[in-house]
């Protein structure tokens, strides 16, 4: 802009230079030397008749060659007037486009670039161009948006953070509850005292209303449930009998097995797969449940076996999927993530989990990455 302006005050000045200029010239005129001799010849001479026509010629022939140089002159300053014109029509046209180029435009862009903010839209750069009158603040904008979406990918990853706290709370929750209730039925068989069934109907009827609670809750974050985060480490092999004992919690596995070992798990994410498998035998067979391991190449392999009716070969390959309830579950309450969440905790243990239906029963194989066989 700078130099444009210098650019424009430079051709200005020269052009009412040469305007001061041609109007300083004298104006053209007669040669009064040449008229003074020319009157003397024409005085000397006896015929006055001839003195008067030469006189008249010469004067004549002067009057032209003035008429000839005020138009000679007039035609000089009609050029430099259209030049200067056209110096000021280029000036403008220059001032217009740089405006256009520098100006306008780059405003036209920062104004779509705050109305794409506006709109959240965050992830389109604003490109840099230093060249313009705004190529300072391009700089700065930029930075304001990439601002704006880090404090966008924060607040939806602690929110993500804490729909996954809620969910993973209330789905676990229902084991303890049941694990609770289970126990008040068997103290009702034992007990006979009227005050005490009291004390263990008000208790089940709290039960119902935490489960009722827990449900709500649970429904509320299920359609924005996400992945939830699981941290491997290595894992004693005893430890992971200490669970599933944990998860049976109506002592229905008996003693088991469990070869030493260690794998690679996340604890607390593999109780929720035992308690998600154990619940589910539960419910479905209501049967005693066997369990073994073993190892083959570079995997601890743990069976669950109910002695159930298992469940429809068609719908094997389903059960594991997102809220897929089978035709079997109809009366029993549920929300179709139990095998779903266990299958994705597994997969990201580098382990696997796998349904299958045998003659006498249903098997749910549990498989875990060997770190170390002890």
């Amino acid at each position: 802009m700078k130099r444009i302006l210098i650019s424009t005050l430079t051709i200005a000045a020269l052009c009412f230079a040469a305007i001061y200029f041609a109007f300083q010239a004298d104006e053209p005129g007669f040669d009064l030397v040449a008229v003074h001799f020319a009157t003397q010849e024409a005085a000397a001479k006896t015929d006055a008749q001839e003195a008067a026509i030469g006189l008249s010629s010469f004067l004549t022939s002067l009057v032209e060659e003035a008429n000839a140089a005020r138009e000679q002159r007039d035609a000089a300053l009609m050029v430099l007037l259209y030049a200067i014109i056209a110096a000021f029509i280029f000036i403008f046209l220059g001032i217009y486009f740089y405006v256009r180029i520098k100006i306008l435009k780059p405003f036209d862009k920062l104004k779509s670039f705050a109305q794409r903010v506006a709109r959240g839209d965050l992830d389109v750069p604003l490109e840099m161009d230093k060249g313009n009158l705004f190529g300072a603040f391009t700089e700065s904008f930029d930075i304001m948006r990439e601002e704006l979406r880090t404090a966008r990918e924060n607040e939806i990853a602690i929110d993500k953070s804490k729909k996954e706290l809620v969910a993973s709370l209330t789905h676990d929750i229902n084991t303890p509850v049941a694990s609770v209730r289970s126990a008040l039925d068997v103290l009702r068989l034992k007990l006979g005292d009227d005050e005490q069934l009291k004390l263990i109907d008000s208790a089940n009827a709290k039960l119902e209303q935490i489960d009722s609670l827990v449900t709500n809750l649970f429904q509320s974050t299920l359609e924005e449930l996400q992945e939830l985060k699981v941290m491997p480490s290595e894992v004693q092999s005893t430890d992971v009998y200490n669970i599933i004992k944990q998860a049976d919690y109506e002592g229905r596995c008996g003693h088991f097995f469990m070869t030493d070992c260690i794998v690679n798990a996340d604890l607390f994410r593999l109780q929720q797969v035992f308690d998600n498998i154990i619940k589910n035998s539960y419910k479905y067979a209501a049967t005693d449940i066997a369990v073994s391991s073993f190892i083959d190449e570079d995997s601890l392999f743990i069976e669950i076996k109910d002695f159930g009716a298992g469940v429809d070969e068609k719908e094997l390959p389903l059960l594991t999927g997102k809220f897929y309830r089978g035709s079997n579950a109809t009366k029993a309450s549920g929300h179709g993530l139990g095998l779903f969440l266990s299958k994705s905790f597994l997969e990201r243990m580098d382990g696997s989990l796998h349904l299958e239906n045998h003659e006498d029963g249903f098997v749910v194989v549990v498989t875990l990455k060997l770190a170390q066989v002890l």
